[in-house]
């Protein structure tokens, strides 16, 4: 039976939880747009489930009414009471840690593989992501349900060609499938942020034979960071990169963002080996 909650915001006033701008916080009190959330990565039902930055606990409450066992982790010391009583209205399927989720080892708060689902403070989304994305694979995590700006979640889910297509889209799909969940608009949030975001869905994939994560950064750095140059001229620097062109008939006359997330892959297998 899901308990009796308190309107979240009657929380956040009774514990004076503004949203702290240093933080990148902005909450998100639509109870329906919350489970609608919760409900993207799929049945929860006993599940384990990783959220960073709860704040007063909005998803985490649809996380918990969908079944789940959250483990959360909150910097700010103002959102622990709160955390608290939604803990006490679901005894033993909420662990709260306070802590900054960039100084502790996620993964090893697990024994299983959990998901993991959160409105990402601004401030330091796209590092956790860079972070879960560069583990070594299979990963400790089983899905990735993540609210980012809008222009952030463009960038993972470009596909070549994309004016957003760039080394976050291939890092996001050369063994993950990424995909927009649902957009989210501005007046969701309160305080509402100035951009639009959306969520995005992240699963794991099988990961291409032979490729390595350094070697593709290399490859994606040098091509993106001069990404108007042809490639015979933005990979140059990267010894070998000139001769696997040549090996995979790939035309060092294209532009970086024209190479797919498949070629990319194979050049960095044949760079690598």
């Amino acid at each position: 039976m899901t308990p009796d909650l308190p309107p979240l915001r009657d929380v956040i006033a009774r514990h004076g939880l503004a949203a702290s701008k240093a933080l990148g916080q902005n909450f998100l009190l639509d109870a329906q747009l919350l489970a609608r959330i919760a409900r993207v990565p799929g049945d929860l039902t006993d599940a384990e489930v990783l959220e960073i930055g709860p704040g007063p606990g909005g998803l985490t409450r649809a996380l918990l009414a969908a079944g789940a066992r959250v483990t959360a982790i909150e910097r700010d010391h103002r959102c622990i009471p709160a955390l608290a009583e939604l803990g006490e209205a679901y005894p033993d399927r909420l662990r709260v840690i306070e802590g900054d989720a960039l100084e502790i080892d996620a993964a090893s708060l697990f024994e299983g593989k959990p998901h993991i689902a959160s409105n990402l403070p601004y401030n330091i989304g796209t590092a956790l992501l860079v972070r879960w994305l560069s583990t070594n694979w299979a990963p400790w995590w089983q899905s990735l349900t993540l609210m980012f700006q809008r222009e952030v979640a463009e960038r993972i889910v470009a596909g070549v060609g994309d004016d957003a297509y760039g080394r976050l889209a291939i890092l996001s799909q050369w063994r993950s499938t990424a995909k927009l969940a649902m957009p989210v608009h501005r007046s969701a949030f309160t305080p509402p942020p100035k951009v639009m975001s959306a969520v995005v869905h992240i699963v794991p994939a099988d990961a291409p034979h032979g490729v390595d994560l350094g070697v593709l950064e290399r490859l994606t750095a040098a091509a993106f960071g001069q990404r108007r140059k042809m490639l015979r001229q933005s990979l140059k620097p990267v010894a070998g990169a000139l001769a696997a062109l040549e090996s995979l008939g790939i035309d060092a006359a294209r532009r970086a963002e024209t190479i797919s997330v498949a070629e990319f892959a194979s050049l960095a297998a044949k760079v690598g080996s």
